[in-house]
């Protein structure tokens, strides 16, 4: 464990343009469920003043249980958001979280290079788009259910099933010509509470890849199920994930609570915190 990070840390903000994420306070939109232009402004830059280095854009929401949308109902959602920021916050460092590469292509005409943070761990199509734009991606593990995974309870089959993962990823990224990627190992995402416990707290296995580690801990039901609470009031616990996450290796926080995540790596990088 760290006493100290001895690299860049960033923060994504998590940017919900949809009505159904599991944490109520990531959405944006309007009282009428349509794209508000002057809320979405408002909430992107409020998380830059706090410190957010990159906002993560989701129009398709992935919590456990959510209904599938079209692709035409994504990038409904998406294009508007995607003007707007074309030409009101030009150059914004900008993740957008979708795992339908047609709508990598579309959202590069507007806005330019941006991260693709996939959660479905990468089509061949995917990897293609990524590779022929030169964009960077964020390379997710999950594995069917948490009843999938329910079968490797031993400590180093569970490593070694993310570890094996993450060994193909880097080869398919090769292959593709795909030279940035990021490391994400999946929190919350087909796993049990303990295997979601053990990721974190062996993040540090994961820095053999050389490559940036994403943590999206934020309000995950890992965390407020055992303590008998709901997303709401899980930033308590969201904080501590957080610590325990760039104390073993972690790159980037991907969070809904901006301040909060500055405060520790500010609090962290301290002289006195050594």
């Amino acid at each position: 464990m760290e006493d100290k990070p001895d690299r860049k840390i960033s923060i994504m903000g998590i940017v919900n343009l949809t009505d159904d994420s599991f944490y109520a306070g990531s959405r944006i939109l309007g009282a009428d469920g349509s794209f508000d232009s002057a809320i979405f402004l408002s909430r992107i830059d409020s998380m830059l003043s706090e410190g957010a280095d990159i906002i993560d854009l989701g129009a398709c929401s992935t919590r456990p249980g959510s209904e599938s949308i079209s692709e035409e109902v994504e990038w409904g959602r998406l294009e508007p958001a995607l003007n707007l920021l074309a030409s009101e916050r030009p150059g914004l460092s900008l993740s957008i979280d979708t795992f339908r590469p047609g709508l990598v292509s579309k959202a590069f005409d507007i806005v330019g290079p941006f991260i693709v943070n996939d959660v479905s761990g990468g089509s061949k199509e995917m990897w293609r788009t990524v590779g022929e734009l030169g964009l960077e991606y964020v390379a997710m593990h999950t594995r069917g259910t948490p009843k999938d995974m329910q079968s490797l309870t031993d400590y180093d089959d569970i490593l070694e099933e993310v570890k094996s993962f993450f060994r193909g990823i880097a080869q398919t990224a090769d292959n593709f010509g795909v030279k940035n990627w990021i490391l994400d190992p999946g929190f919350g995402f087909a796993k049990t509470v303990e295997q979601n416990w053990l990721l974190l707290r062996e993040l540090a296995e994961f820095k053999e890849f050389g490559r940036p580690i994403l943590a999206g801990l934020s309000r995950k039901s890992f965390l407020y199920k055992p303590l008998g609470i709901g997303p709401e009031d899980a930033l308590p616990a969201t904080c501590a994930a957080n610590l325990i996450a760039l104390q073993n290796g972690a790159s980037i926080l991907r969070v809904h609570d901006v301040a909060p995540a500055r405060q520790i790596i500010e609090v962290l990088a301290s002289p006195k915190s050594a």
